[in-house]
């Protein structure tokens, strides 16, 4: 099959005109709550006011300085949940649309060639950062703008963690990520990409090896199954499934789902990237299976409206009992059962409970596990000195980003479970001034 035209292509931002324009609706708190509201401390309170007092340098300044990636994030966050929900615009209408401000900000200043950003002069310290995903990247900016020799190793072809391999290219499109990873590039920050930092000690052993301080942002790429097999042929994990429609087997995958039934199993964000895709690539139909209502998915609101407006059939208050395979052994159908809420469970959520005799099949050609991430099998390994959990999640200070183990820090998904790019941002950043303040303590 031919592929949309616009399949790989972002949709468009504000123009600096209605970015502008929509600055112009702010109240100007004295104590902006919007600023309050970001996990990264990006500070729109401040670059909002700059920008309408024509001061664009340094509003650009503002976001740059305070968040590496704050293009990524003006795109990828849930700003209706976060910053645009503290606005104080909202008590007499629509909230300021920051994260589209913010995203506007970023594209000027490619399209002027402005950067705000500068590394001090180098100290001659190397650190190490395993991971180049949100929270590595972060941290190595971070200490690169202070003279820090940093280098970054990734186990993937390309930098970007779930940035670039988690999110469908409409949402965010590589060009977009590679422009703003310059940024970090041009402080001075070398990467070894397809370099797994794995094996006994791995990650431990760097600290003999020339680094003075290392930081985990591994994330977690290991998908979470229900069936506990991986060789059915039309099964897939959103891992899997994301990948391959941001790499060269998109046309292969794409030729699998034309014209075919598609299901996914989730509630999530990342659910609703796996249910996206499929439609525009000629599915014939689309479902989303989850075992609670639509008020207790995870998801946002709007990407959900956004998935039902584009036909996706919301499968609610059923859960999956058994795969069923045709006579070759491929995915023909999912056996489901029907559940109703009963208590609540330790997360405060009704808990789902079968329903007794409900059980009903669904024929389905391609079938998508999308109900959560996990730390890789056997990753302690890598640090087994490094204190972890029973989920294999990495336990650090939660001031500092410090784990047990002098000179390691760790922060992202690797440390708080599946969260947010804004999140992983935000770690990065706290651990980058920690690791500066230790090395500081050490060469005294």
């Amino acid at each position: 099959m031919s592929l949309p035209n616009d399949f790989n292509t972002m949709e468009k931002g504000l123009t600096m005109q209605q970015a502008i324009a929509e600055a112009n609706r702010c109240l100007l708190c004295h104590d902006a709550p919007c600023s309050r509201g970001c996990p990264a401390n990006t500070d729109p309170g401040t670059f909002i006011r700059k920008l309408r007092t024509k001061n664009v340098t340094g509003a650009i300044r503002t976001i740059k300085q305070n968040n590496i990636l704050g293009g990524a994030c003006g795109v990828l966050c849930p700003t209706p949940e976060l910053c645009e929900k503290e606005c104080s615009a909202t008590g007499i209408g629509e909230p300021i649309r920051i994260g589209s401000i913010q995203r506007a900000l970023v594209e000027h200043s490619w399209s002027i060639d402005f950067s705000p950003l500068k590394a001090a002069p180098g100290n001659g310290t190397k650190v190490a950062v395993i991971g180049a995903g949100p929270a590595g990247l972060s941290c190595a900016a971070e200490l690169a703008k202070q003279g820090f020799e940093v280098e970054v190793f990734e186990a993937m072809p390309e930098p970007g963690g779930v940035i670039r391999y988690g999110v469908p290219a409409k949402r965010f499109d590589e060009a977009f990520f590679t422009r703003e990873l310059k940024d970090i590039e041009d402080l001075g920050v070398r990467f070894h990409c397809s370099s797994k930092i794995q094996g006994k000690e791995g990650a431990e052993k760097l600290l003999y090896n020339g680094f003075k301080a290392v930081f985990i942002g591994t994330g977690l790429w290991e998908a979470v199954t229900l069936s506990g097999k991986k060789d059915i042929p039309g099964l897939y994990n959103s891992v899997d499934f994301l990948a391959g429609l941001r790499s060269d087997k998109l046309k292969t995958l794409a030729d699998k789902i034309d014209g075919k039934t598609v299901a996914v199993i989730g509630g999530g964000s990342v659910a609703m990237d796996c249910v996206e895709s499929p439609m525009r690539l000629g599915a014939k139909d689309v479902y989303l299976i989850y075992r609670r209502t639509w008020a207790q998915m995870p998801a946002e609101e709007e990407e959900k409206i956004e998935a039902e407006k584009a036909g996706i059939q919301f499968l609610l208050l059923n859960q999956p009992k058994e795969y069923l395979t045709g006579p070759e052994g491929n995915i023909s159908g999912i056996k489901l059962v029907r559940t109703r809420l009963g208590e609540p469970d330790p997360s405060g959520r009704r808990r789902p409970e079968e329903v007794p005799g409900s059980e009903w099949e669904l024929e389905a050609d391609i079938v998508v596990e999308a109900i959560g991430n996990k730390a890789e099998a056997g990753s302690p390994g890598w640090y087994p000195n490094v204190n972890t959990d029973a989920k294999d999640l990495i336990v650090v200070d939660g001031e500092t980003g410090a784990t047990n183990v002098k000179g390691i820090f760790a922060g992202g998904d690797i440390v708080r479970g599946p969260a947010l790019v804004v999140e992983a941002v935000q770690d990065g950043k706290v651990a980058a001034a920690a690791i500066a303040e230790y090395l500081e303590k050490e060469d005294r």
